[in-house]
């Protein structure tokens, strides 16, 4: 599937007590007909009141917290098999809901941001997350500096931009800000350009995964840190290289993401080492 661009394999788990493992995914990631974003592994729910329980793996086999756009694509899924519009998810940052709307847009409610240095998580104490001492090239003409950071699940950081995001060689200082040690846990690296207060055009090195058509949670750590800046308002059309997201941060805290999500080809994999056979498709 796609969500925006970005490859999502969703994989049925239902039934099951094992899981896709680290080696399955970076072999699924290496075959040209399988490259992936991120795999969102569907298993039985653990807690009552769920439909399902959510594992998100990364291309190079680690797990993920959140992914807004791989959500959407889970929630077609299951719309598609049991006609539900709505369902609660549990993922390892939480409980996260999913609603199919009647014009075929799917909305994730993606939880509150967390904005605290500790809750980010960052190595060391800021007061004032909005603007960290971060920076890419020389200290008095630097490249990329100053991000605003939170937590939407998984770690982002906002680099504010006045030129156009192609611009910016992403892909040489994107590996290096992602493993900069005053992100512990890594993070997702993304340029945000303010084009109107409802407008933001967004590029992202999504943490282990790389280079990505879109990010959902990108998306939405783009809005909070661009409301809380006062760069924007409170919900915004975000651009990114596969498309448009509505991303809303209300008034109750959460945020809540809109986009469509489609359906490539499906077939069978194993979880263990990642062999996989694409079904065939009837001329």
């Amino acid at each position: 599937m796609n969500g925006l661009g970005n490859q999502i394999i969703v994989v049925d788990m239902r039934g099951r007590a094992d899981r896709v493992t680290p080696a399955a995914a970076i072999a699924i990631n290496g075959t040209e007909g399988t490259r992936f974003d991120q795999i969102m592994a569907i298993h039985d729910p653990r807690t009552p009141g769920t439909a399902n329980y959510i594992e998100i793996i990364n291309s190079d086999g680690s797990r993920a917290q959140a992914c807004g756009n791989g959500m959407r694509c889970v929630v077609q899924v299951l719309t598609a098999e049991q006609g539900a519009q709505r369902f609660t998810f549990e993922t390892v940052a939480g409980l996260l809901f999913g609603e199919a709307q009647a014009d075929g847009m799917i909305t994730v409610d993606m939880g509150t941001p967390k904005l605290a240095w500790y809750d980010i998580p960052l190595a060391e104490e800021f007061a004032d997350t909005r603007k960290i001492e971060l920076q890419i090239g020389p200290i008095d003409a630097p490249v990329l500096h100053s991000p605003s950071v939170a937590s939407m699940g998984n770690p982002h950081a906002t680099f504010w931009v006045a030129d156009d995001v192609w611009s910016y060689a992403l892909e040489r200082f994107g590996p290096m800000l992602e493993n900069h040690p005053i992100f512990p846990e890594r993070a997702n690296i993304s340029l945000a350009q303010v084009v109107a207060p409802d407008k933001i055009i967004l590029r992202t090195w999504e943490r282990g995964a790389g280079l990505t058509e879109a990010c959902g949670t990108a998306a939405c750590a783009a809005v909070v840190n661009g409301a809380r800046t006062r760069r924007t308002a409170r919900a915004a059309t975000v651009t990114v290289p596969g498309g448009d997201l509505h991303v809303a941060w209300r008034d109750d805290d959460h945020v809540v993401l809109t986009g469509p999500a489609e359906r490539e080809w499906t077939g069978t994999l194993d979880p263990a080492t990642g062999a996989w056979v694409r079904d065939e498709v009837a001329a």
